[in-house]
């Protein structure tokens, strides 16, 4: 009797199964990371340490170390992380709109809606500030770079509201960006710590006052722009 050829096998792949462990080490980080998040959401980047988020996902400390060598490498992954979601929910949506007013009411407006989903947990760019404006070092500087970088943004889409004619030439963009940010803070503060009923339109009809000063006075399109 003829034996009957035994098909090929396939042959390991130390790339194959390299590959397939990274793809597990990775899923392990974001879920460690998605953890570490929420804890520094409630308990500030101060109060992350190894311990405390092996204790929240159940995991041993060594093996959150060995994704995080440091209780300063991960203070700094949370930073990376929360401005990347930042990016997602509020920068990325807003450019979509057209240059000028709908595009910086949109950025304007995504930012509140931000702050107030996180009035029960807290922003760790205010919280963080708080916690890093006089401790130089690599987690403040971590910090003050993805703030920067929005505020860079929200200036940016700022200026372009004047090149499109919506907002006077002698626009003074830096100024702005001072006030909107200073409506943040205010909305932040007086919803999240007085619990005042109100505090989220008040911020809104704050930033419409603060364009109303600047718009263009001659074309109407500059007030149906603004709307």
């Amino acid at each position: 009797m003829t034996a009957t050829p035994i098909p090929d096998l396939p042959k390991f792949s130390p790339t194959r199964a390299a590959s397939r462990a990274l793809h597990k080490g990775q899923q392990t980080r974001a879920v460690i990371l998605d953890a570490a998040l929420g804890l520094a959401s409630h308990v500030g980047l101060e109060g992350l340490s190894i311990g405390a988020l092996a204790e929240v996902t159940q995991m041993s400390k060594s093996g959150v170390f060995a994704h995080f060598g440091s209780r300063e490498e991960l203070q700094i992954a949370v930073i990376r992380e929360y401005h990347a979601r930042f990016e997602e929910e509020v920068f990325f949506p807003a450019v979509s709109e057209a240059r000028g007013l709908p595009r910086l009411r949109a950025l304007f407006d995504r930012w509140v809606r931000r702050v107030s989903v996180e009035l029960d947990s807290g922003c760790i760019y205010i919280s963080g500030a708080v916690e890093f404006d006089d401790r130089p070092g690599p987690v403040r500087d971590a910090l003050a770079s993805m703030v920067l970088a929005w505020q860079s943004a929200l200036e940016r889409a700022i200026s372009l509201s004047v090149d499109a004619g919506h907002l006077r030439p002698d626009t003074d963009s830096l100024q702005i960006l001072f006030e909107l940010h200073g409506l943040i803070l205010a909305l932040h503060h007086d919803a999240r710590f007085l619990r005042q009923p109100g505090a989220i339109d008040r911020a809104r009809r704050g930033f419409d006052r603060i364009l109303d000063a600047c718009l263009a006075v001659d074309p109407a399109t500059a007030r149906i722009a603004a709307r």
